[in-house]
């Protein structure tokens, strides 16, 4: 991995640069309960559903149909757009992070899954927006919600090629995108995913801090 090539950094947000753990768990639990479906009082049993396309979580876990699944969306959202959205952490050493990044002459972007309308208000909410370049996520209506679909995105929209990028994120759904687009990717194993996870999937290198990933960014 060439990093001298790379001029701008797309971050997993959910897992990597804030712990949602909390209010994802919670809008989707209150979701599951609007159908009537038992829900495990223990937040790690729905670990899982932090990563993926809400969609697949809802026929995963609650065995729901394509039509079902979106229809569900709707209820966790209603959840998530009062209370869920702020039940949410930034991690220790982020913004220092960010800030070594942009020292480093290179754009900090978010590719995430999650609704670029409610990544937005995470970002304002935790006094972060100030230093992203951009968002690429995923829209309302479901027709942009896989990683691959979100980084194919961004690099389109922001002028870059694959070789300008490289990927951070804690799931293998981070990794598997970043490769379809043919662009570098690091794991970070603070976040949802475990370290097996990332390298059956394909992660040429995995940070076990923020501290570390700044190292491998090679950041001042």
């Amino acid at each position: 991995m060439d990093l001298t090539k790379k001029r701008a950094v797309f971050y997993d947000l959910d897992g990597t640069l804030t712990d949602p753990g909390e209010g994802i768990v919670n809008s989707f639990r209150y979701a599951l309960r609007a159908y009537g479906i038992p829900v495990e009082e223990d937040r790690r049993a729905y670990f899982g559903v932090i990563g993926p396309p809400l969609a697949d979580s809802f026929a995963e876990y609650g065995g729901f149909d394509r039509k079902t699944a979106l229809e569900a969306i709707g209820k966790y959202r209603e959840y998530f757009a009062e209370k869920g959205i702020f039940e949410n952490e930034v991690y220790p050493g982020i913004p220092r992070l960010l800030a070594g990044n942009r020292a480093a002459g290179r754009r900090n972007i978010v590719a995430t899954s999650k609704p670029e309308v409610f990544t937005r208000r995470i970002l304002e909410h935790f006094a972060l927006a100030s230093w992203f370049d951009g968002v690429s996520g995923a829209t309302l209506d479901e027709k942009r919600t896989t990683k691959e679909e979100v980084i194919a995105y961004g690099l389109r929209v922001f002028g870059l090629e694959a070789e300008e990028v490289v990927m951070v994120g804690d799931r293998k759904h981070d990794a598997l995108g970043a490769a379809a687009c043919g662009v570098d990717f690091i794991g970070v194993s603070w976040g949802y995913g475990s370290e097996e996870e990332l390298r059956a999937s394909g992660a040429q290198r995995i940070a076990r801090s923020v501290e570390e990933l700044s190292r491998l960014l090679q950041l001042p």
